[in-house]
């Protein structure tokens, strides 16, 4: 469906082209000055120059052809089309026209929005948790805003592959490999005479596996002898060894089976589970080809691609692809993850979502990448750089003894402050009473459970993603789950109030009636219209910009827009019954866009609250 800010800018494009100036100068924006006007237009400032004109008298010309026009069209585009000194163009909405636009959204399969996407594939890497370690606060801001951006292009028509890309093959794996051997050196993996199967049962549980990683790694800060076997076992893991790649089997199965039931407790999905181990049978290859082109040079011993070009505004290092101990690093590990991703997929575009320190090293594997001709010039390769969740204290949100917050506990507690807040808003029964419950008045302890899951999975999701991603940013408990102000759960709120309002017309009026949605008599009845219209371009616009926030934003101004209207205009005892009906399929249409903007973010409204 074409956005209604198009099918303005048609109307200004005709009009200047009509007085004899260049189409170009005819964009339109929203006003920055909705007491005065709704959309305006600054293109005659700009002509003016052009044309050696006065700006209020080319604004002048353009806006009488347009009334006269209308007049004689019968065209109900605009209501109001005025010039103002020193030469803008102020633009007010027909309500006939809005009327129309939004009828067509209630039509339309996904409320007007259009499948830019046509099937491009589209690879999204948010992952990048480490095996063997529970997931952390650390690792939020990746999970959510990649899992919107995977939503928001999957819902555009793009083919979004999201990819974990898990740390599995780094250091990490032979400090385990080692704290193991000096907990359990009876193991039958550290007999090198043993000759048969090795188990089908690990030989830890995530909770031991999970006490196993920390303290080997504290321990090779002070052992150095420590330090030095976990090198070796990782390279005779990296080079086959068989019993050590028995033992990698397990950590990777039991780490997997928590790390999804976590992620899923989150809402969060991929569509890969791969890793870094994957990327190991494509490195040997990577090196010799960036040699046998000459991009590889010899630096202190190590291999370094140079990646600096002459329009750089500060001076970039070379990007080092092998250590001068052979190693390969984390740069090599995603070149090799991109050869496999184009030899299996063919991606038109890259998403990658970390931390915003890791800037430097995107821009080297992209280039890198780029150069040796792995991936076309013209695929965009995207680095979204995040900034840090903070306490109220402003440094990195930690435990109150200051240690590293686990993801689930951090769910947990945002879950137990929404409960408390529904049982400071309606009675919560200790045992189920359905008729207390159908009525109402009351909700069972179960449904109350459910309900404080649903909305504090809103409040962590959108109190990450209303804040620009780069930014950083206070992780407020209390302000996250209020019902009230720019939160999740007051999105919620909203929908669930639309969804009474519909459900007790639905029961007073039995009889279904045709009906349409009607132009506009109150103001806070446009203002929530004109927000409706706004839905297909912010959509497109915030994947465009990979930007969740303006998604955010918009429907926090719908939501607003509809309370607005609601205070103002008494839906239910409206004696107007076509008007009332009217109302009902605007508010049906609010429902509807706020729902799916909402499963785009990453999470769904409850029924009631």
């Amino acid at each position: 469906m074409e956005k209604i800010q198009d099918l303005i800018l048609a109307q200004m494009e005709e009009a200047f082209s009509a007085c004899g100036y260049e189409k170009r100068f005819a964009k339109v924006v929203l006003s920055n000055r909705p007491d005065l006007c709704e959309y305006q237009c600054n293109g005659a400032m700009a002509a003016a120059k052009l044309y050696k004109k006065k700006p209020i008298d080319i604004a002048g010309e353009v806006t009488a052809f347009l009334s006269k026009e209308s007049e004689e069209r019968d065209s109900f585009v605009f209501s109001e089309i005025n010039a103002v000194m020193p030469g803008f163009i102020n633009i007010r909405l027909d309500g006939r026209f809005l009327a129309d636009y939004l009828d067509g959204m209630a039509k339309e399969e996904k409320l007007g929005v259009e499948e830019p996407g046509h099937g491009e594939t589209v690879i999204v890497d948010y992952g990048g948790a480490n095996v063997a370690k529970p997931l952390h606060v650390g690792h939020l801001r990746s999970a959510v805003i990649g899992e919107c951006i995977r939503r928001m292009g999957n819902f555009l028509g793009y083919h979004m592959i999201g990819d974990v890309h898990l740390g599995d093959w780094g250091l990490q794996m032979g400090l385990i490999i080692e704290e193991l051997r000096d907990r359990q050196p009876e193991l039958i993996y550290f007999d090198e005479s043993f000759q048969g199967e090795y188990p089908k049962e690990p030989p830890f549980t995530i909770s031991e596996l999970e006490d196993i990683y920390p303290s080997a790694s504290a321990k090779s800060k002070t052992d150095d002898s420590f330090r030095e076997r976990a090198q070796t076992a990782t390279f005779k893991l990296q080079n086959g060894y068989a019993p050590y790649a028995a033992i990698w089997k397990h950590i990777m199965a039991v780490s997997l089976a928590d790390l999804k039931k976590n992620y899923g407790n989150l809402d969060v999905h991929f569509d890969l589970w791969k890793g870094e181990s994957d990327a190991e049978p494509y490195i040997p290859w990577l090196i010799k080809d960036l040699q046998d082109k000459g991009l590889a040079r010899e630096s202190q011993g190590a291999l370094v691609v140079d990646i600096a070009q002459e329009t750089d505004s500060k001076e970039l290092p070379p990007c080092i692809v092998r250590k001068s101990d052979g190693a390969a690093l984390y740069a090599t590990s995603d070149l090799g993850t991109i050869l496999e991703r184009e030899k299996l997929y063919q991606p038109a575009k890259y998403i990658y979502i970390t931390d915003k320190r890791q800037e430097l090293h995107f821009i080297q594997v992209f280039r890198v990448a780029k150069k040796a001709g792995y991936v076309k010039t013209d695929t965009p390769m995207i680095h979204i750089g995040f900034g840090t969740m903070n306490g109220r204290d402003g440094k990195p949100f930690k435990t109150r003894d200051g240690g590293v917050m686990r993801l689930e506990q951090l769910i947990g507690d945002i879950e137990e402050a929404v409960y408390q807040r529904i049982l400071e808003n309606r009675d919560v029964l200790e045992e189920d009473d359905t008729d207390l419950e159908k009525s109402g008045a009351a909700m069972s302890e179960k449904e109350a459970r459910a309900t404080a899951r649903l909305v504090g999975l809103a409040a962590l999701k959108y109190g990450d993603l209303s804040n620009q991603a780069a930014k950083d940013y206070v992780f407020d408990l209390d302000r996250f789950s209020s019902f009230t102000g720019n939160t999740g759960p007051y999105i919620l709120y909203t929908i669930v109030r639309i969804k009474s309002i519909l459900n007790n017309y639905e029961q007073a009026n039995t009889e279904k009636v045709k009906s349409r949605i009607l132009p506009p008599v109150t103001d806070t009845e446009k203002e929530l219209m004109l927000e409706l219209t706004r839905y297909n371009e912010v959509m497109e616009n915030a994947f465009a910009e990979a930007a969740p926030h303006k998604l955010c934003q918009y429907i926090y101004e719908l939501a607003n827009a509809f309370n607005g209207f609601y205070r103002d205009n008494k839906i239910l005892a409206q004696e107007d019954k076509a008007r009332q009906a009217g109302w009902i399929q605007l508010i049906t249409l609010t429902r509807d866009v706020l729902s799916t903007c909402i499963h785009v973010l990453g999470f769904d409204a409850p029924d009631r609250m």
